[in-house]
């Protein structure tokens, strides 16, 4: 696969788009969110619904997901973690890697897409971060769970907790087969502890109180292929298996409100150069994404 060898360019040194696939980053006003939209995410700590690719740029994501899926694995040398079947169950498949954008094109310049980052910018309040990316691969009829969690309970060595996750589907993604749900609410719950992330899907509730247990009502966030939601950090969400004849691929960017510090002195991520505890992330492996400020200056 080019571009994804140890040999071949590592795309983590390039800090703009290299296709022309996404529009260039501008304050645009058709990409804000309204003030409903804000107050919904205030309020239940996600958001639905975004649109987020046109066909063109599906196509495009779709064809690069489907080669690191099938990549041999000394050709994802490049990935931060990959797990072709992070299941804990046999019976079921979950492909889930991280550091993807430093592989193919398309993936590398979604990042710094403005109909992700106009939008991420407006919930953060201030410039976008890049943390991490996540491929999450629902194979039809055998994709695998993945369990209640937080996402910040696996990101506590950074701080402080000013982080976004938007979940991009690649593919129309419903209750059959095997959409995000959320807890609406959650993300006003402490911390709690970090489960497995594809082991028993409901190992959360036994570690949550009477008062906890009697808000848990998951909804379902069904988008349609090329549609995304957002969702903060301590946001309760998981999913079900896949038993549908349709696959769920679904692309995720993790970024942060520039300023985010590292919180530990080993490495944030497997194989990047280690952020000092107390120092801001930034650098090769953690580029500003977007900053209104500059953005508004450039109009």
């Amino acid at each position: 696969m080019q571009n994804s060898t140890a040999e071949s360019v590592d795309l983590s040194q390039h800090h703009a788009p290299l296709l022309d696939l996404f529009p260039r980053a501008t304050e645009r006003p058709e990409l804000r969110l309204s003030e409903a939209q804000l107050g919904f995410f205030v309020e239940n700590g996600y958001l639905s619904g975004i649109p987020m690719l046109d066909a063109r740029q599906l196509e495009a994501l779709r064809a690069e997901v489907d080669r690191i899926a099938g990549a041999p694995d000394h050709e994802l040398g490049l990935l931060y973690e990959h797990n072709r079947n992070e299941s804990d169950d046999p019976s079921l498949r979950l492909f889930h890697c991280l550091g993807h954008w430093r592989l193919l094109p398309a993936l590398h310049d979604l990042l710094w897409h403005p109909a992700f980052t106009v939008p991420a910018s407006q919930i953060l309040g201030g410039a976008v971060r890049f943390w991490h990316d996540q491929l999450f691969l629902k194979p039809a009829s055998d994709g695998g769970v993945v369990a209640w969690h937080q996402d910040y309970s696996y990101w506590t060595r950074t701080t402080p907790l000013a982080h976004l996750t938007a979940w991009i589907a690649l593919d129309d993604a419903t209750r059959e087969n095997g959409c995000v749900h959320f807890v609406p609410g959650s993300h006003r719950w402490p911390l709690l502890p970090k489960p497995r992330l594809s082991g028993d899907k409901d190992a959360i509730r036994s570690v949550l109180n009477d008062e906890q247990l009697a808000a848990f009502r998951p909804v379902a966030s069904e988008l349609e292929a090329g549609f995304a939601s957002f969702h903060h950090p301590l946001m309760l969400h998981g999913s079900d298996a896949n038993r549908s004849g349709r696959p769920r691929r679904g692309v995720v960017i993790n970024v942060v409100r520039d300023g985010v510090r590292s919180d530990s002195d080993d490495p944030l991520l497997t194989g990047v150069p280690v952020v000092p505890k107390g120092q801001p992330l930034g650098g090769r492996f953690f580029p500003l994404l977007f900053d209104p400020k500059c953005a508004a200056a450039s109009r």
